[in-house]
């Protein structure tokens, strides 16, 4: 079967089926949780739309608890997962397209989700019904489990496989290609700052949403009397070539920085404007806890997203580089300083000994580090069945060598017993995940379904 063929076939479909998935603005809203819409309204939607589509091309299907659902076809007792979500994170500001509609320009389709991961998710899906419609008998069953919640914890996942059975082998279409045979650890750790003076100068100081994203804005009120403060403060900007605004309110100022966002795994492709405004307080307030805290953050996490302050950098040849990204940072007069940092740990790193040396080392300076949670790290032998059947697959679709990979990031693959991620980003295209214009190239969509399609019948049937 000319897999590359059939896909193009589908193309228009496959633009269509995407845009209508972008068009619905999947982000959690806790304020709107609830037991019939677990994280908010517009990711149950996501989720309803993508069954719907399944039940209408006579497919299985299953909701479990509006946080997860499937999509199945085929017969067996064992059964092959493809992983995907439909959630997303916030659009942020900034985009030169409206970032839930699917525009469509120069063979790129923008919109927030459209790699990161509707785009790879739809392009599974694709798949699966390209396999069906060619009539391709199987010898297991395929199951397209779509969560909801992937973003913010996988509270999704974990509730659907307390429920349904957990595939023999499978894949998750979230990251790059040819293959993920190692995903870091990822773990929360807080860091809270608490001496603090009678008089705070720093009333707030606000920073991100997200630990698995660097914030692209930051606001602080302070009161201080600085003659200088207004000039100075357009000078930094202009030294490191920022944007932002600097308001007089009664007998406060307020400040606001603006970076870049980008994807927690590298911090340093973003610019961490909550870090940055740090910076600039270093040199303005002198009170014991507005002080103790913009020190921390500006010493700890400028120029540095490997940990080398904590002594928590590391790095090993199977995963690279341990990582650190100041993803939430608060700061309240009564209540001290807050700082929710994206730990991306190497496969081989001592988790426990390195968190323990680095809550030892800043004890001595009065800052707490706990950790709010830990998603240990995920590997597959390249001996593996599975990776050598999808190495084929990737081979024979693209003619290019499939080599192994490591990321930061953290797939479904990682939930799985025996699954790693593939694709569906592909060896030398930017990743604009969780950035301001994310697009997905729609020639590698539409090669993404061959492959997928490929690997369906690689690992679930008797053809290729």
């Amino acid at each position: 079967m000319n897999w590359m063929e059939e896909a193009k076939k589908k193309q228009d479909e496959l633009l269509s089926e995407l845009q209508q998935l972008i068009q619905i603005p999947s982000v959690l809203d806790e304020e709107q949780s609830s037991n019939a819409q677990p994280f908010g309204p517009e990711p149950l939607k996501a989720l309803e739309w993508m069954l719907q589509k399944g039940q209408e091309a006579g497919m299985t299907i299953k909701n479990v608890d509006q946080m997860a659902g499937h999509i199945e076809m085929g017969e067996g007792e064992e059964l092959l997962g493809i992983l995907g979500h439909v959630d997303v994170v916030p659009a942020g500001k900034g985009w030169s397209y409206p970032p839930f509609e699917g525009h469509i320009e120069n063979d790129r389709l923008y919109g927030r989700g459209a790699i990161d991961d509707k785009g790879p998710t739809i392009a599974a899906w694709m798949a699966m019904k390209l396999v069906k419609e060619a009539g391709i008998p199987l010898n297991k069953r395929v199951r397209l489990i779509i969560g909801t919640d992937e973003e913010s914890g996988f509270r999704c996942v974990t509730r659907y496989f307390e429920k349904e059975e957990m595939p023999h082998i499978g894949f998750a279409p979230d990251a790059d290609f040819p293959i993920i045979n190692a995903e870091k650890g990822i773990a929360t750790l807080r860091f809270t700052t608490t001496k603090l003076a009678e008089n705070e100068q720093l009333h707030s100081f606000q920073a991100g949403t997200r630990t698995n994203m660097v914030p692209d804005l930051a606001t602080a009120v302070v009161h201080v009397e600085h003659e200088t403060l207004e000039n100075d403060f357009e000078q930094f900007k202009k030294q490191h070539d920022l944007k932002g605004s600097a308001t007089f309110e009664k007998d406060v100022v307020v400040l606001r920085l603006e970076g870049k966002s980008a994807h927690a795994m590298e911090p340093n492709e973003g610019v961490n404007a909550g870090v940055y405004l740090a910076e600039f307080l270093k040199g303005i307030v002198t009170t014991t806890g507005s002080k103790t805290f913009v020190d921390f953050v500006a010493n700890s996490f400028l120029h540095d997203s490997r940990g080398h302050a904590f002594a928590l950098n590391y790095q090993d040849e199977m995963s690279g580089d341990t990582t650190l990204n100041a993803g939430i940072l608060a700061f309240n007069p009564t209540l001290g300083g807050t700082v929710d940092v994206s730990l991306r740990y190497s496969v081989s790193y001592d988790f426990d000994k390195n968190v323990t040396k680095c809550q030892a080392l800043l004890r001595e300076n009065m800052i707490s580090v706990d950790v709010v949670s830990n998603s240990k790290p995920h590997y597959i032998e390249e001996s593996d069945e599975l990776i050598q059947s999808l190495s084929r697959v990737y081979e024979r679709q693209t003619g290019e060598k499939a080599t192994l990979l490591s990321i930061g990031g953290g797939t479904y693959a990682r939930v799985l017993k025996k699954g790693v991620a593939f694709g569906m980003l592909f060896p030398g295209e930017k990743d604009v995940a969780h950035q301001v214009d994310e697009f997905v190239d729609i020639p590698n969509l539409v090669k993404a379904v061959a492959i997928y399609a490929d690997a369906i019948c690689e690992l679930a049937s008797n053809q290729s």
